[in-house]
C-alpha cells in the first residue's frame, strides 16, 4: 500500500489520501486501474521543481475511503476537493483510465487548466465492441455475487492473460501478499467500467471540453501483459479523442510500458503545462 502523508474532505464526506511535493502551479495526477498512486509516484520529481504535485487515491483504494453507492459525480467531486486544496485550478494528468475521468471532470465544469491524458481505454472498433460488452457484464455479474477474485481474473482475460498465466501470477502473488491487495482493488474496475462509459468514448459530452488537451500514447501495443489487446487499440482511442477535443494536441511516445515512464513522459508534461 502507498502510504500518503495527506487528507482531504470530499463533499460526500469522503476522505482521500493524497501526497504533495514541489512548488508552484498544481498539478494532479489521476491514477488508472488498480493503481492506488503507485504509478503515478515516479512523475512527481519529475515535476516538483516547477509545479506543486498532488498525487492522489482515488476513492476505493490505497488509504483513501469510500462510500457507497459508487457514482461517476462522486469521483470528480473528489477531484474537486483537491483542486479546491490546491488553490482553486490545476492542471491534470490521467494515466489511462484516470485520463477518462479527467475528461469528465473537464466536461463537467470542474476548474481545470489543462488535461493531459496517456492511453486512455475507450474501446474504438467494431472488432473489439462485443467483447467489451461481454466483459462489463461478467465484471457486474461476478461482483454483484462478491466473486472480487473473478473479477481481477476477467480483467486479466480481457487484455490477453492465459489461464496459466493468471495461475502463475496468482501463486507468486500470494508469496508476497500481492495477489490479496489486487483482489482488494478489484471492485474499482467495475467503478472504472462506469465512468469509461463501458469503454465507449462519449463524444458529444467531451466534444464541449474547452480546455487544451495532450493526448498521448507509447505507440503500438508490445507488452505481453496486454498481447489479447489489438497492437493500435491506444493509438485507436487517442486518435479519435485528438479528433474529437476542440484543441487536442497528439503525441506519440515510442518505447514506453501502459506504466508511465517519468523519464519519457515527464519532460513532455513539462513543456505542456508549462505552456498554458
Amino acid at each position: 500500500m502507498n502510504e500518503m502523508a495527506f487528507r482531504v474532505t470530499s463533499n460526500d464526506g469522503t476522505t482521500i489520501a493524497y501526497d504533495r511535493k514541489g512548488s508552484g502551479p498544481a498539478v494532479i495526477l489521476v491514477g488508472g486501474a488498480l493503481d492506488e498512486g503507485v504509478e503515478n509516484a515516479p512523475l512527481a520529481p519529475a515535476l516538483a521543481e516547477h509545479f506543486t504535485v498532488y498525487n492522489y487515491a482515488r476513492r476505493g483504494r490505497g488509504a483513501s475511503g469510500f462510500t457507497e453507492p459508487y457514482a461517476v459525480e462522486r469521483e470528480i467531486e473528489d477531484l474537486d476537493a483537491l483542486i479546491a486544496e490546491a488553490g482553486g485550478s490545476a492542471h491534470l494528468f490521467g494515466a489511462s483510465s484516470g485520463g477518462a475521468l479527467a475528461l469528465e471532470a473537464a466536461a463537467a465544469g470542474s476548474a481545470i487548466d489543462t488535461i493531459a491524458v496517456w492511453e486512455v481505454p475507450y474501446a474504438v472498433g467494431d472488432d473489439i465492441r462485443q467483447r467489451f460488452e461481454e466483459y462489463v457484464a461478467d465484471t457486474r455479474r461476478a461482483f454483484d455475487a462478491g466473486r472480487d477474485e473473478e473479477v481481477l481474473e476477467l480483467f486479466m482475460r480481457l487484455s490477453g492473460a492465459s489461464d496459466d498465466n493468471i495461475a502463475a501470477r496468482k501463486a507468486a502473488g500470494k508469496q508476497t501478499a500481492h495477489w490479496a491487495h489486487s483482489v482488494a482493488l478489484a471492485p474499482t474496475l467495475v467503478h472504472d467500467s462506469v465512468f469509461v462509459n463501458r469503454y465507449q468514448l462519449p463524444a458529444d459530452r467531451l466534444a464541449t471540453v474547452t480546455q487544451p488537451v495532450l493526448v498521448t500514447t507509447g505507440g503500438p501495443i508490445t507488452v505481453p501483459y496486454m498481447a489479447g489487446l489489438p497492437s493500435d487499440f491506444f493509438d485507436r482511442a487517442a486518435d479519435e479523442l485528438a479528433d474529437l477535443l476542440p484543441h487536442a494536441q497528439r503525441e506519440t511516445l515510442e518505447g514506453p510500458d501502459h506504466v508511465v515512464d517519468p523519464q519519457t513522459v515527464g519532460p513532455l508534461l513539462l513543456r505542456f503545462f508549462s505552456e498554458h
